[in-house]
């Protein structure tokens, strides 16, 4: 099931707004979050228009959660942050999806309070493009 106004399900020109896709995992998408103080943050969206965690199958919800290990396992390979941080957002778009937020120790916000999107960093396509190959690569 998609929401035509939902840019996990559409991708395109909503997607495009504040991420980039990078591809498919096992039930979800990864997508590079455009917004980088963070370096290496994404977002890992269930394969359907779900609001919560409670409203798919034990065997989508453990699988959901092996992508985000998936996920998280190649940013700490590509990006070697000190730590990644993790948050179920979704009061507005209502689509299940869960923010991966490297940090690092002497980088912006370590120990501070987390900001959704601060818009500091914004990258080049061709930064994009390496960060994505990156992630790709430990996938």
């Amino acid at each position: 099931m998609k929401d035509q106004n939902c840019g996990y399900c559409m991708r395109g020109e909503l997607l495009d707004k504040f991420g980039i896709f990078i591809c498919d995992l096992s039930v979800s998408s990864l997508i590079l979050f455009k917004e980088q103080s963070h370096p290496g943050r994404c977002i890992v969206a269930y394969k359907d228009h779900v609001s919560e965690i409670v409203n798919i199958s034990e065997e989508d919800r453990n699988a959901f959660f092996a992508d985000v290990t998936r996920a998280a396992k190649a940013i700490h390979a590509a990006f070697h942050p000190d730590k990644v941080n993790y948050g179920a957002y979704g009061d507005t778009g209502c689509h299940l999806h869960m923010h991966l937020v490297p940090k690092y120790k002497d980088q912006y916000e370590w120990g501070g309070v987390f900001e959704m999107n601060p818009g500091k960093v914004l990258l080049t396509d061709e930064e994009y493009a390496e960060m994505i190959e990156k992630i790709k690569k430990e996938l």
